[in-house]
C-alpha cells in the first residue's frame, strides 16, 4: 500500500506542476488564476451525486450510472491529493492515508437502483453531501484535512470501492488527463467522445489489461489516432 500511495501523490505533484506551474502550492495558476481545490472536490461531488436519479420531477426510473460515480471519485481523489500536499509532506500523507483507507460507511450506494431506493435516496447520498458540507468549511488546520480524508474513504467505500480500485483507476486517469493535456484540451480543440463513448469509458477498459504508464498512454493514443 506505501508504494501505492507514494506513486499517486508523486504523479499527482507532476500532473499539477504540468497544469498550473511548479509554484502550484501558492494557490494560483502561472497565469495568476485562483486554484480552489476544495471547489473542486465539492463541484465533483455534485456531479457524482447527477449521477444518480435524484430529481423528483424527472428521470425517476431511470436509477444510477454508477461506472461514471465512481470516476466521479477519482476526480475528486486527485483535487483531495493536491489540497493535502499543500500542508503535509508525502511521509505524513502515506500514513494518514493508511490510517484511514479502512474507514467504513454505514450505508452502501446500490450498484443497481431499485425502486425502493428511491425511498432511501436521502440515506443513500449523506455520505457524500457530508463530505461536500466539510468542503465548505473555511479554516486550514490539519484535524480539518483529516476529518476530509477520512470522510473521503467512507465515500469510497460506501460506493464499494476499495484502495487497489482506487489506485488502479487513479493510474488510469491520472495518463488520461497528461494525454488530454498534451492533445489540446485547454484550447477545446480535444475530442471527448471517441466513437460514442467517453474517453472515461476507453480509459477503464485499457487499465483491464495494463496499469504501466507509458502502455496505457500508448493505448489512448492508438485509439484517439482513429478518430481523425
Amino acid at each position: 500500500m506505501e508504494r501505492k500511495i507514494i506513486e499517486m501523490l508523486e504523479l499527482q505533484t507532476w500532473l499539477n506542476i504540468k497544469t498550473s506551474w511548479e509554484n502550484w502550492k501558492l494557490g494560483v495558476t502561472n497565469k495568476w488564476k485562483i486554484i480552489n481545490w476544495r471547489r473542486c472536490i465539492y463541484m465533483e461531488l455534485a456531479e457524482a451525486i447527477d449521477s444518480v436519479s435524484w430529481k423528483h420531477w424527472k428521470n425517476i426510473e431511470w436509477g444510477i450510472d454508477y461506472e461514471n460515480f465512481k470516476v466521479e471519485l477519482i476526480d475528486i481523489w486527485h483535487f483531495l491529493m493536491s489540497e493535502l500536499l499543500r500542508t503535509f509532506t508525502i511521509d505524513e500523507l502515506v500514513i494518514l492515508i493508511t490510517k484511514y483507507s479502512e474507514s467504513k460507511s454505514e450505508v452502501k450506494l446500490p450498484l443497481e437502483w431499485s425502486k425502493s431506493d428511491n425511498a432511501n435516496l436521502d440515506d443513500i447520498i449523506e455520505p457524500y453531501e457530508h463530505l461536500m458540507a466539510l468542503t465548505l468549511i473555511k479554516i486550514d488546520d490539519k484535524d480539518y484535512l483529516e476529518n476530509l480524508i477520512e470522510s473521503f474513504f467512507i465515500c469510497l467505500d460506501s460506493a464499494s470501492v476499495s484502495f487497489d480500485d482506487l489506485y488502479q483507476l487513479y493510474i488510469g486517469k491520472n495518463v488520461l488527463n497528461k494525454f488530454r493535456q498534451d492533445h489540446w484540451y485547454k484550447e477545446w480543440n480535444y475530442i471527448k467522445i471517441w466513437n460514442w463513448e467517453e474517453d472515461n469509458v476507453v480509459m477503464q477498459r485499457i487499465i483491464e489489461k495494463t496499469l504501466w504508464f507509458k502502455e496505457i498512454y500508448e493505448w489512448l493514443e492508438e485509439n484517439y489516432s482513429k478518430l481523425k
